[in-house]
């Protein structure tokens, strides 16, 4: 008979959140990549979290001119 999967150990499962926290798998040519998620700040992309909260002279000043 064959013998059932083993356990994970706690140093596995810790690796294991870490690695599905930092990356997201996507398809690319009909194969699987893994690739780091993009850096969120509550809960939203980090560019649109600027968007949603810069003000005009934030956005002016690093040059992004076409968000005001």
């Amino acid at each position: 008979m064959a013998n059932g999967k083993r356990k994970l150990t706690a140093a596995e499962k810790r690796a294991r959140k870490r690695r599905r926290e930092e990356f997201m798998t996507t398809f690319v040519n009909g194969k699987a990549k893994r690739v780091r998620r993009p850096p969120m700040v509550e809960g939203l992309p980090a560019e649109e979290f600027v968007r949603r909260n810069a003000n005009d002279i934030w956005h002016h000043e690093n040059g992004m001119w076409e968000f005001i």
